[in-house]
């Protein structure tokens, strides 16, 4: 029989264009591919800096771009050419783009729901694989489907040649009576000759798995039981996924002849079979975390095609297995290696966690990325170990027990891994149960002036919430503790966090007594510290710019005034205590330091960021405001990032401290309580928290009189963009930043802010401010995170200069805004839309003065 006629643009074997088209198709696919995926993780990244919502159409349309610009050239490469091996080429990647299309569309879940994505991910997978073998069944291209049972006995490659089996021209389906491309044909192999029994490649491709699996042991950590749980069901239906696109009829045009040519199969097949595994790994895991498994997963198709080469190595035993042993064998062989590769990064990676915020030091995206390389490299020796021991004309496929030792000795070095020098455990997100009864401070008694009203009206405030808490609380806590999800209890805002996924999420919000639930963020652990920031800016001598630019230093050399009797309060990343500016500033005593994440009981401080903000708020030495006033501290932010629990764990301390290893609720001393607060933070929808969460909290504090400052946020210019808790709320006093010049810093964030507050309130120095670092250092930074203790520090001035105003919040404020200075306001652009609705949205009152301040309060 004659072959089919030369297609137009396409010969037949003797021309090298099919294979240099299919050699800059897959080039392309892979440029596309990670480009489109790269370029949408760092869009992500992007809106996450400048504070902005997530595009919820990003990710489908780079999907379908990806569709479109990767499947059109496959489609060619499917339909046109003549050469068996191309168009298996072509078909594969056809049907891996609109795969990766699918499951690109999964991103549009929120990065906090990742359970829920999870288990999309697990039935978008299977259902791809169902339609992939709905597509080997009823829709196979002429010259495409030939013996499915092992290599063609040809021994040239050429498709268009009928095969030497007896049933006629390759072109056509085989004649299995339904079309069916992925049944074996039995009598396809020449009478005596059998496959040798396959059972050893299945455990060396769980072998090879594990291997993969071990960098991630080692740097990655577990989330939490259902998130786990899903993670392996999302990976074994990838595996499902890749066993269904990469079976034999995708192998055997690549490994013809009689025996097979294991180096054609091995390079060929596994460099193809490769960027078919780049389009599924670009689909497996959020934003972020499908940057590992790009790396790790396009090796392995070298690593396959070694192992198909083993299945199908003829032996001369008559009595051996039939052929399909050999296509189970190879497909139980590719589902187990390509679902424990993704396994890695869907299960040890928490893609929020995976993010451009955390890049400066040694955190989670370091450890993602070394684990990646270290996987990369895994994978590239498994893939040259199994090419050189399986592949070759003369190699010996090991035998059953050689290949379950391996399997069994890769599991244990996966334990030792996990449990020796990994991090064991789960380390899933918790739930922030916010109830609908919140205590009623509208009628509390009128303060008295001074100290003395300020801790009694304090007292009140704390008993109302207290006595709230546990009555609302009462049958809700028994229903969990009974379920055991480790229930704790809050009163500043009426809540509890529990642990839980989806299903108790759903239980929780049909609750009468439950207003809505939250996903409180958990980081998981480090495999090493992260270390500790340090500063390189030399001690400073005098009084800083910033100071002398708000007039803090004439207060100390005219007004004598130095902030002596007031103490502010601190949340944020710890503090170094034993700085040489900060060392006599420290209270004290067993209530001025509370840690909720890792429980240490003396002042510390790894970020620096709290120490800086600290130390421009009461730091001695030229940097601090009010560098006479006392501090304490309380850790809300790990690694740079907080969670609604545990912003609220250091707001409740401040209302009442407690001794450490103290009850919140029974413990707590209203009048150790500090009159003002700092707040360097903001609390995104990324960490848990809405819009309402925290508004009860800044009530109450504001009904004690304790005076709370909050930093605006870095996500000018943008208008609107005052917009993480507790920034926007009206009893809070909203600080941005100005530069030596005193205009707006571009970043400082502005207003209008729901409901009608003007916001900034105010603002102060937040460009290269200098001041305290951990170990002693200093550095200048950026940032309303910078600002905002200057205002704390100018507040602790004006109280210690008149007793008689400590609790006088309302006064206090308009006394700030009154005596603050212009400001020159920045703007996006010069377009109408971009000037926030006027300079107050963008200046606020000004820059605050502290000396005019502090003159007003002592009238």
């Amino acid at each position: 029989m004659q072959g089919q006629p030369a297609q137009p643009g396409f010969s037949d074997r003797s021309s090298p264009w099919p294979v240099v088209a299919a050699v800059l198709v897959g080039c392309w696919t892979v440029a596309v591919t990670v480009g489109t995926q790269t370029g949408g993780w760092l869009a992500d990244q992007v809106l996450l800096g400048f504070g902005r919502d997530r595009i919820g159409w990003l990710w489908p349309v780079l999907g379908l771009a990806t569709v479109v610009l990767a499947g059109t050239p496959a489609l060619l490469l499917a339909l046109l050419p003549r050469s068996r091996a191309v168009r298996a080429t072509g078909r594969a990647w056809l049907i891996g783009a609109p795969a990766l299309g699918v499951l690109t569309l999964l991103r549009v879940v929120p990065p906090v729901h990742h359970e829920a994505y999870l288990a999309a991910l697990a039935g978008a997978a299977m259902l791809c694989a169902l339609a992939v073998r709905w597509s080997a069944r009823r829709w196979a291209y002429p010259g495409l489907v030939g013996p499915v049972d092992g290599p063609a006995p040809t021994g040239d490659g050429d498709a268009t040649r009928p095969e030497a089996t007896g049933n006629g021209d390759a072109t056509r389906p085989e004649a299995t009576g339904d079309g069916d491309a992925t049944r074996p044909e039995v009598n396809a192999e020449p009478v005596g000759r059998r496959v040798r029994r396959t059972g050893p490649v299945p455990l060396l491709a769980v072998a090879a798995g594990l291997a993969l699996l071990l960098p991630w042991a080692w740097l990655g950590a577990l989330g939490g039981l259902l998130e786990t749980a899903l993670a392996l069901l999302a990976a074994a239906a990838l595996g499902v996924l890749a066993a269904t696109l990469l079976d034999a009829p995708f192998w055997s045009p690549f490994a013809v002849g009689r025996p097979p040519r294991p180096a054609r199969l091995v390079l060929v097949g596994g460099l193809v079979a490769g960027v078919a595994l780049l389009l599924l790994a670009a689909g497996t895991g959020q934003s972020g975390a499908q940057l590992p498994a790009l790396l790790t997963l396009p090796p392995v198709g070298f690593a396959l095609a070694a192992l198909w080469a083993a299945t199908w190595r003829p032996a001369a035993d008559p009595t051996a297995a039939d052929p399909t042993e050999a296509i189970r064998a190879g497909r139980t062989a590719t589902g187990w290696l390509v679902g424990l590769a993704a396994l890695g990064p869907l299960a040890f990676t928490d893609p929020e966690e995976i993010s451009l915020l955390l890049v400066g030091t040694r955190d989670i995206p370091f450890w993602v990325a070394a684990a990646a390389g270290v996987g990369l490299a895994v994978a590239v020796v498994v893939a040259i170990g199994y090419a050189v021991l399986l592949a070759r004309p003369t190699a010996r496929t090991p035998n059953r027990r050689v290949a379950a030792v391996a399997a069994v000795v890769l599991l244990v070095a996966f334990g030792v891994v996990d449990l020796g020098p990994g991090q064991p455990g789960l380390y899933g997100e918790r739930l922030f149960v916010v109830l609908r009864t919140q205590a009623n401070l509208s009628d509390l008694p009128t303060a008295v002036p001074g100290r003395a009203g300020r801790d009694a009206r304090a007292a009140e405030v704390y008993r109302r919430l207290v006595t709230t808490a546990e009555q609302s609380q009462s049958d809700l806590l028994r229903g969990l503790n009974r379920l055991r999800l480790d229930p704790v209890s809050y009163y500043l805002v009426n809540a509890v966090e529990v642990d839980g996924g989806p299903a108790v999420r759903a239980w929780l919000a049909r609750r009468p007594e439950v207003a809505r639930v939250l996903v409180s963020q958990r980081l998981r652990p480090l495999p090493a510290p992260a270390g500790q920031n340090r500063g390189t800016a030399p001690r400073p001598t005098g009084p800083e710019w910033n100071i002398r630019q708000i007039g803090a230093d004439r207060v100390w050399s005219q007004l004598r005034v130095t902030g002596t009797g007031i103490v502010v309060g601190s949340s944020d990343s710890g503090v170094d205590g034993t700085h040489p500016a900060l060392r006599a500033g420290f209270r004290g005593g067993d209530d001025s330091w509370y840690d909720p994440w890792e429980d240490t009981r003396s002042p510390t401080d790894q970020g620096g960021h709290g120490t800086h903000t600290v130390g421009s708020a009461v730091g001695r030495d030229g940097i601090g405001v009010a560098p006479d006033a006392q501090w304490v501290g309380c850790v809300n932010l790990d690694r740079n990032l907080g969670s609604p629990a545990h912003y609220l764990d250091c707001l409740q301390f401040m209302l009442a401290p407690f001794p450490a290893g103290g009850d919140p609720f029974t413990d707590g001393r209203p009048e150790r309580a500090p009159q003002v607060l700092t707040n360097s933070w903001g609390c995104p929808p990324i960490e848990g928290c809405d819009q309402r969460v925290l508004r009860p909290a800044t009530a109450a504090l504001d009904a004690a009189g304790i005076f709370v400052v909050a930093a605006a946020g870095n996500t000018g210019p943008w208008c609107a963009s005052i917009d993480d808790p507790p920034a926007p709320y009206p009893d809070v006093l909203t600080v941005g930043a100005v530069d030596s010049q005193r205009r707006v810093a571009e970043f400082s964030s502005r207003g209008p802010v729901p409901g009608g507050s003007g916001k900034p309130d105010v603002l102060a120095p937040g460009v290269g401010v200098v001041s305290a670092m951990p170990g002693g250092t200093y550095a200048a930074l950026d940032g309303t995170s910078m600002a905002t203790p200057q205002v704390a520090g100018v507040v602790a001035l004006m109280w210690s200069a008149n007793p008689a105003l400590v609790g006088d919040v309302t006064r206090t404020r308009q006394i700030l805004r009154d005596t603050a200075t212009s400001a020159t306001p920045t703007y996006r652009s010069d377009s109408p839309s971009d000037a926030c609705g006027g300079p107050s949205n963008v200046t606020g009152a000004g820059q605050v003065d502290a000396y005019a301040a502090v003159r007003a309060a002592q009238q």
